[in-house]
């Protein structure tokens, strides 16, 4: 059974077809894809879109060059070398997946939970990444995995202060008179709020940076605080002590609409602005600045992005940044408050999508993505449950963006281990695969998408019929379903009636198919009246969720699990934001892209660089106990002194000696989400060959 798939009736005709950006960013745009002769050959925002208003971003406008790249795998291919070599042949789709079901049968009929599936945003639509996927795991009654390793320290943060992933309106900030961007660059990765922070910015609004990296977006702020790595809570908490000092503070709305006040003022009135400049490794009189901008300034508003979250303390640093708009009663103005996720307002109905009802019995044990460099080296035991014998990937590449990279590969090694790989790529991860299956790409499937940066909901249409012999995600598992003789009638759901199972009567279908969006009906200042969707209804300063938890009620500074000074022979603190023109791994073999980028880079202070003999330039290793990186360095002020910026994330293939930057992060979690912390990452730094070499 195929899905359904609408393409050019005449493809001779031209014509433009509405559809969604798919990569994981906080925009979401609504693209245009102009179709010629059965082949697309344009992609571009959507001008009818407000938030998308036809703009693109440099990745997301060169599309079509992933969906007709030389290197796209378009029919199944089976491996037929070692393990990591990436030796292949073709294979017809009736070879696969018949011995796929056949190995997954014989699998689960010892121990289901020993296969995993591995999967997390290289789509962010709901039908390619979370519908007949679960169904098929669900029925198998696999191990279930932990998708944490973007964003969950932040989301849980949220929840457990806001009461979930909501927020400001994007667009009101654009008539904000401060905006801190915390976290985030987001000229290169919320491009489309940038142009409301510079509406802003033309109105007089002020722009203060909060980024341990000098990054593009710092460059076009008024004030760039480059706080230490993992040091934001301390610098919210002076904030807040600072408020409470000068009482710059709303006290009608935090008497209606705040719990725990009189525990966090105490809390926040051990921060002076002298012990977080010691923590934060900034002037103490820039943080009394910044606390004075913003406890006078009406209406403020902060962005958070997720770069703040990826350290030890990553989460209670959100919680304790989400308490400030409550202490001034920025959230009594459109253009105030927070945002750093919209996607809690959305009314997905994932149950449906998903079908957690055809589990067979009790909840199947959960693996963390982040551990799976461990899990996968792991031994059959009670504590753990059975050694993991199959993995299905798909919408990722963990070889390449999973820490601790060399255990990772080492799992993905194993002779033992049945891998698929779902791809468009013959990526890191595909190297080490049993079967690779190819995948659509966006432009050749249905799907539907929710946002974390505005609020409108995005259908996306198949604007060319599938390249080579490729199939949608849901396709590939419906068939596999089929193998395995899951005869459930959900199994049989195609692409677009799990378009509108999505969203179910919640949001309007007719709509999403006459424009290609539709925006959620949602206050204009959600919280000025408080109503917070907490048990409480109250911003919650004090969480008594999280005290029942055993862990502390208040948000607090924590250091990180590698705090520097504490390792004589890793002095330096790394952090791995991404390369402006790539999104994680994904457009890396995009060759235009790759060539603005150039080559994997460290960027290190001059002080930093003078004293390891280091040149604009060199040739470096990285290293740590894990592992260790070649790259180039670039002396630059876009690094602080002590931090080192590993720009990622380079496939390791196509990195200097097969590694990444990943070969250095470590698999320990956070506070709160489970979640990576790539940010919180101690190394060292010599040069192996000159600059002139």
């Amino acid at each position: 059974m195929s899905a359904s798939i609408s393409v050019n009736p005449t493809p001779a005709a031209v014509l433009t077809v509405r559809g969604a950006c798919p990569h994981d960013c906080p925009d979401t745009c609504s693209l245009i894809t102009t179709v010629e002769g059965g082949v697309a050959t344009r992609v571009q925002g959507n001008p009818a879109h407000p938030h998308t208003d036809g703009v693109l971003c440099a990745k997301v406008s060169k599309y079509t060059e992933r969906t007709y790249h030389p290197e796209r795998i378009l029919t199944p291919l089976r491996r037929t070398g070692p393990k990591g070599r990436g030796e292949f042949a073709p294979v017809s789709w009736d070879a696969a997946l018949s011995d796929i079901a056949q190995r997954l049968q014989a699998i689960a009929a010892r121990a289901p939970e020993a296969i995993l599936p591995y999967s997390y945003a290289g789509t962010m639509g709901m039908v390619q990444g979370e519908s007949m996927d679960r169904r098929f795991f669900h029925k198998l009654g696999a191990s279930q995995l932990d998708r944490t390793i973007c964003a969950s320290a932040g989301a849980e943060a949220l929840v457990h202060t806001l009461g979930g992933k909501v927020g400001m309106k994007v667009e009101f900030f654009a008539e904000s008179k401060l905006i801190l961007i915390w976290g985030s660059n987001s000229i290169g990765s919320n491009l489309h709020f940038w142009r409301y922070a510079q509406q802003a910015k033309r109105n007089g609004a002020k722009l203060v940076c909060i980024d341990p990296r000098k990054s593009e977006t710092a460059d076009k702020c008024h004030e760039h605080i480059a706080l230490r790595p993992g040091t934001d809570a301390a610098l919210a908490l002076a904030l807040m002590h600072e408020l409470i000092a000068h009482d710059w503070l709303d006290h009608d709305y935090i008497a209606r609409h705040t719990l725990g006040w009189d525990h966090l003022r105490e809390r926040a009135l051990t921060f002076s602005p002298e012990r977080a400049a010691q923590i934060c490794g900034v002037p103490a009189e820039q943080i009394r600045q910044l606390a004075r901008d913003y406890g006078t300034t009406t209406p403020a508003a902060i962005r958070l992005n997720y770069g703040m979250q990826r350290v030890r303390g990553g989460g209670n640093a959100v919680r304790a940044v989400a308490c400030l708009p409550a202490l001034t009663g920025a959230w009594r103005h459109r253009a105030g408050g927070m945002l750093l996720s919209s996607s809690g307002q959305f009314p997905a109905q994932r149950a449906a999508l998903q079908r957690p009802d055809l589990l067979p019995g009790g909840t199947p044990r959960t693996i963390n993505m982040v551990t799976i460099g461990d899990d996968l080296l792991r031994e059959s035991s009670p504590v753990f449950g059975p050694k993991v014998e199959a993995v299905v990937v798909y919408n990722s590449n963990p070889v390449a963006v999973a820490p601790d990279s060399a255990k990772v590969v080492q799992g993905f090694a194993r002779e033992d281990l049945f891998t698929v790989v779902l791809e468009h790529f013959q990526t890191d991860t595909a190297d080490y695969a049993d079967y690779i299956l190819p995948a659509t790409t966006q432009l050749e499937h249905w799907d539907v998408h929710l946002a974390y940066g505005h609020t409108d909901v995005l259908l996306n249409r198949p604007a060319v019929a599938p390249v080579g012999e490729a199939r949608s995600n849901a396709q590939i598992f419906r068939d596999l379903a089929e193998r395995m003789g899951f005869t459930e009638p959900c199994f049989a759901d195609s692409d677009e009636a799990l378009c509108r199972q999505a969203f179910g009567d919640a949001v309007d279908y007719t709509l999403l198919q006459a424009q290609g969006f539709a925006t959620l009906a949602v206050a204009d200042a959600p919280f000025a009246q408080g109503a917070f969707p907490t048990p409480s209804g109250k911003c919650e300063f004090f969480s008594a969720r999280l005290a029942a938890q055993g862990l502390d009620g208040l948000p607090n500074h924590l250091p990180n699990h590698e705090l520097q000074g504490t390792d004589a022979r890793h002095p330096l603190a790394m952090i791995s934001p991404p390369a402006r023109n790539f999104l994680n791994s994904t457009f890396v073999n995009v060759k235009s892209l790759r060539g603005i980028e150039g080559r994997p880079l460290l960027e290190m202070h001059a002080d930093d660089a003078a004293a390891r003999g280091i040149v604009d330039g060199s040739t470096v290793r990285v290293f740590n106990d894990r592992g260790s990186y070649e790259c180039h360095a670039e002396v630059s002020p876009r690094a602080r002194p002590g931090v080192v910026n590993g720009l990622g994330i380079w496939w390791r293939k196509l990195g200097l000696n097969g590694t990444n930057v990943n070969e250095l992060t470590s698999q320990a979690l956070t506070d709160l989400g489970r979640a990576p912390t790539f940010y919180d990452c101690l190394v060292e730094v010599e040069a192996i060959a000159s600059a002139a070499a």
